[in-house]
């Protein structure tokens, strides 16, 4: 047991060891959403498949030369999300795609967004200047207290939201990471609701928010995606690494030759 524990931690040190250049992933995360987006605007949902399977091959290419807990936060957010959007979509009404579906490449568009934040988050560029976590959070205040007074229509649900991206900020362990997909999805979010690929309703489902288009402070609701695949990543990994060690334990012996 000994011999399998250190084992595990030889590997998951190994599984942590950074892999390509954030800023260049980055760059073509953000070229290729940008790309898709339009490619979709006026397009049917076979169009939408095209570009959702040129994303998964984009997503799976890019990740596999990432590290292994890496990929498996990447799976992990990829599900969480897939599920938020199937929930808030067509279920609840919070926003509505163009089809009034969710798109073929929504779920594998959130593990780019994914992978781009933490690597960039994560890189030396960013924890060594730690007030640049700071400046996203000024210009994000800014907009959610702007988004709240001077409307006609106040953005309350986008004001709720700032707050828990302010938390994570400030009190999260990876302030990097946040502020990176909070420029990431205010980016993404601004552009998808001008081309018309998705729109948010006026108000929330109990009818007690309302909210911009997009929301001020939307970018803290994919920060919570962010913070449950990075809660959950390395008890996934160690899971997987134990059953592995497991099967392998009591998987039969291969026959002699004769």
């Amino acid at each position: 047991m000994r011999a399998i524990a250190q084992k595990l931690e030889r590997n998951e040190h190994e599984a942590s060891t950074p892999g390509t250049h954030p800023f260049l992933v980055a760059a073509i995360v953000v070229g290729w959403l940008a790309l898709g987006l339009a490619l979709d605007d006026g397009g049917s949902v076979g169009r939408q498949r095209l570009i959702g399977a040129a994303t998964w091959l984009l997503l799976i290419v890019l990740v596999r030369r990432e590290p292994r807990v890496t990929q498996i936060q990447v799976a992990t957010l990829v599900v969480l999300a897939t599920l938020l959007e199937y929930s808030a979509s067509p279920l609840l009404g919070l926003y509505t795609y163009r089809l009034h579906n969710v798109p073929a490449f929504v779920p594998p568009g959130h593990g780019l967004v994914y992978l781009a934040a933490v690597l960039v988050g994560t890189s030396a560029t960013v924890t060594r200047r730690p007030l640049l976590p700071l400046l996203v959070l000024a210009v994000a205040t800014a907009w959610a207290i702007g988004g709240l007074f001077l409307p006609v229509h106040p953005d309350t649900l986008g004001f709720v939201l700032f707050v828990s991206f302010a938390a994570f900020i400030l009190r999260g362990r990876y302030p990097g990471v946040y502020a990176t997909a909070f420029v990431l999805t205010a980016a993404l979010e601004l552009y998808g609701t001008r081309l018309g690929t998705w729109a948010w309703a006026p108000h929330d489902p109990t009818g007690l928010l309302s909210a911009a288009n997009p929301p001020s402070g939307i970018p803290g609701g994919y920060c919570w995606l962010d913070f449950w695949a990075l809660l959950l990543a390395p008890y996934v990994y160690r899971l997987l690494v134990r059953a592995r060690a497991a099967f392998m334990r009591f998987r039969p012996a291969p026959a002699a030759p004769s």
